[in-house]
């Protein structure tokens, strides 16, 4: 059974978000690796419902044409068309993006979906699974059971070399002396990516490279010196923020040249993210 359409305020259910704060630092975890997979025109078309899913935190039932409309003022009548928008929801969805539910009016027509952003799923190693192994076992296939197992090991198990190409070897050669499995290493690179798109970067860049070795032995520094650090992926992605902020800064001749990330919500009225204070 369908929605029944309405204000936006009667889906507030269907966030599953508790700020637009939280909800654009998933969206930038969702960029971070899965930009690539859309077009120039597509990732217009997302941004702009990310746009209109603001006032009730990631969640949106604008149609389609006001959509449309207000990506054509924008760009001074350079918009995109209805089928490139239709097709960025397709691809958000079969990413995991967006959740799309459709709604219909009081006599049954159709109305505009409904658009739910879903939240970037944390990297998690999966929990081991128990088996039921018989009580008593003779050696003879306890030893064969133990052979199996460290064969499946070893295949799990990749060194710094299986790194995929997306990382630079210039980190993979940093970060192989203290993490040397490929997947530990792509999941430090990962945190770069997620940071260097919040501050508008490409990663692939020379001082991002450098900014996030620096970083990286800062946290190896602290590792060396101290025991009070308990998730070391996370710490590092502190210290690179913070690189980050300051790098950004010493870009502008005056702290008075800073502007902080403007938002239109989708009621025409603008908000201001301060990444450099941490304010909205």
């Amino acid at each position: 059974m369908n929605l029944k359409s309405g204000r936006i305020e009667g889906f507030e259910q269907y966030s599953q978000f508790k700020s637009v704060k939280e909800f654009n630092t998933h969206i930038e975890m969702w960029l971070a690796v899965k930009k690539q997979e859309f077009s120039k025109g597509e990732l217009v078309g997302l941004k702009r419902l990310v746009r209109f899913s603001a006032k009730v935190p990631g969640v949106s039932n604008a149609k389609i044409g006001t959509l449309l409309k207000a990506i054509n003022e924008e760009y001074q009548g350079n918009g995109i068309s209805r089928s490139t928008f239709k097709r960025m929801i397709l691809k958000a969805k079969e990413l995991g993006i967006l959740t799309i539910y459709e709604t219909e009016r009081k006599n049954g027509s159709q109305s505009s979906n409904l658009y739910s952003f879903n939240r970037f799923p944390q990297s998690e190693p999966p929990k081991a699974k128990k088996l039921n192994q018989p009580k008593e076992t003779n050696n003879l296939l306890k030893t064969n059971n133990q052979k199996i197992n460290k064969r499946n090991e070893a295949a799990i198990e990749l060194d710094h070399t299986f790194v995929r190409d997306k990382v630079p070897q210039a980190f993979v050669q940093s970060v192989k002396y203290f993490f040397s499995d490929a997947k530990t290493i792509e999941e430090y690179w990962h945190m770069v990516q997620i940071a260097a798109f919040r501050f508008e970067y490409d990663q692939n860049t020379d001082d991002i490279l450098s900014i996030a070795i620096q970083s990286f032995k800062q946290l190896i520094r602290k590792l060396k010196s101290t025991k009070s650090v308990v998730k070391p992926i996370a710490f590092f992605y502190g210290i690179l923020t913070n690189k980050l902020k300051e790098f950004t800064l010493s870009q502008y001749t005056e702290v008075s040249e800073y502007k902080p990330i403007r938002y239109v919500l989708e009621t025409g009225e603008v908000m201001y993210y301060d990444w450099l204070h941490n304010e909205s």
